[in-house]
């Protein structure tokens, strides 16, 4: 199938899928006239990279554990034959993220810490947007 049938089918675009090529995701067989062509399987692996990236991954850690996904749906599996050091790796991930997420949370708590020392009759600047999180315009408190 050409690129444009593989972006139809798994919903990511053409540009998306160049740029998973480009990271070394996806391997399309090129043809005599430049184009590429991609095989069925390669639906499933747009829909893998597409977990893997959601779930919080970079492009070079899913170039090199994406053989060692399976599953049509949700839950994925993880396969070890053929793929040493993917638990490994993706326990490395795993800390990483959870470390961001507690950096994250202490910067968000320090954040409403100085809210609350705000006056409360503070001017608002007129270019200021509002918090998306916030949609009644309370502020929100330290954790």
């Amino acid at each position: 199938m050409r690129i444009g049938e593989l972006a139809h089918r798994s919903g990511v675009s053409r540009r998306l899928l160049r740029y998973y090529e480009e990271q070394g995701l996806l391997h399309p067989v090129r043809l005599p006239n430049g184009y590429r062509e991609y095989t069925d399987g390669d639906v499933d692996a747009v829909r893998h990279i597409r977990v893997l990236l959601d779930a919080g991954l970079r492009t070079g850690v899913i170039a090199g554990i994406l053989d060692c996904v399976a599953g049509d749906g949700t839950p994925y599996r993880l396969t070890t034959t053929g793929c040493p050091g993917v638990v490994a790796r993706l326990s490395r991930e795993h800390a990483r993220i959870t470390a961001d997420i507690d950096r994250l949370a202490r910067s968000r708590g320090l954040l409403a810490g100085l809210l609350d020392t705000a006056a409360p009759d503070a001017a608002t600047p007129k270019d200021a947007v509002p918090d998306a999180d916030v949609p009644d315009g309370s502020r929100p408190r330290a954790m």
